[in-house]
């Protein structure tokens, strides 16, 4: 019998939107419960409500990320936070590291920096409180897609200190990639980094030049000597379905030889 469990409770992120609440979500594997000296590696993730649950994701369909990770056995803590839903662009300003314009909001300002500070300082070492995880650089990873794509790209590098696998998964590159690869360019990297970075077949044409921004990007990261893995998803999408079929490929490269270590 399973006895997996997503504990969801409120949080504030004080810097960014004062006292307004939003949902923190963890989840714990069947071994937790079973294991209680165990120890476990943590992936922190984007846009916690679209994880789990259909009746919760912001367009009717989950990653399905329980029913997968219950289904395989993953050995793996997940805490992800819910995403701002404000209209007037809070998603894209939480979720970007620049300044950028957008079509419908205009100027957006990037607060990618704060929201990574609050989650590096603050609910990091909460997770780590709570929980029995193995709270070292080598067993803590992060994850998203869209700007929450950008962001995991962003976070692997800029607080590489603290993560040392993330995955991409259709990362909005397009909202500057001067100032990503620059930042890839400058920032100090240690060995042992991993990325998983992916792109879908029928979202390279949703940006102009995306597909130059994916190899620019790719090709800085290998000059970095990142260990990388990059897929363009034969008809692939920009939705949750579509990310949800990379499950298979995100979790063995974020778990590849991982677990040994513990």
């Amino acid at each position: 019998m399973l006895h997996t469990m997503i504990k969801k409770w409120d949080i504030i992120i004080p810097e960014l939107t004062g006292k307004e609440k939003r949902k923190a979500y963890v989840y714990l594997p069947n071994s937790y419960f079973k294991e209680p000296g165990r120890r476990y590696p943590v992936l922190y993730m984007f846009d916690g409500h679209n994880l789990f649950s259909d009746k919760e994701a912001t367009y009717g369909k989950s990653w399905g990320l329980k029913d997968y990770l219950d289904f395989n056995d993953v050995d793996l803590i997940i805490a992800a936070v819910e995403c701002n839903h404000s209209p007037d662009g809070g998603r894209l300003s939480e979720y970007s590291p620049y300044d950028f314009s957008d079509h419908t909001f205009g100027t957006i300002k990037g607060q990618g920096k704060t929201t990574m500070d609050w989650m590096v300082r603050r609910f990091k070492p909460l997770i780590d409180r709570r929980y029995r995880t193995i709270p070292n650089r080598e067993h803590t990873f992060i994850a998203g897609s869209s700007m929450g794509g950008l962001m995991s790209l962003y976070a692997l590098i800029r607080y590489n200190r603290t993560f040392s696998r993330a995955a991409a998964l259709s990362p909005s590159l397009w909202v500057n990639p001067d100032k990503l690869e620059d930042l890839i360019r400058r920032s100090r990297l240690d060995v042992d980094t991993v990325l998983y970075m992916d792109y879908g077949q029928k979202e390279m044409e949703s940006h102009l030049n995306m597909n130059q921004y994916f190899r620019r990007v790719t090709a800085q990261l290998q000059r970095r000597n990142v260990l990388l893995t990059t897929r363009i998803i034969p008809g692939g999408t920009h939705s949750e379905a579509s990310w949800e079929r990379q499950l298979p490929f995100v979790i063995n490269t974020l778990l590849y030889e991982a677990e040994e270590s513990q």
